[in-house]
């Protein structure tokens, strides 16, 4: 296995269905706009009460990618 050097880019995912469709909207969205997306961590969750119900649902990620060679 080569050794590889991150960079970190903090993101929301976010989603009315769920805590991991706001994670996987979030990581698609940045897959789509950064190259060599290899991790992520989830950092907070948090969401927006309607009616006293979940309405939707917010996921912040720290996403790390590799920078090229």
């Amino acid at each position: 296995m080569t050794d590889h050097t991150y960079r970190v880019a903090e993101i929301v995912g976010t989603s009315s269905e769920s805590m991991n469709q706001a994670i996987d909207n979030g990581i698609s969205r940045a897959c789509s706009t950064l190259r060599h997306v290899d991790w992520f961590e989830v950092t907070q969750v948090r969401g927006h009460v309607e009616d006293g119900r979940v309405a939707h649902y917010q996921v912040g990620l720290k996403v790390g990618f590799r920078i090229e060679e």
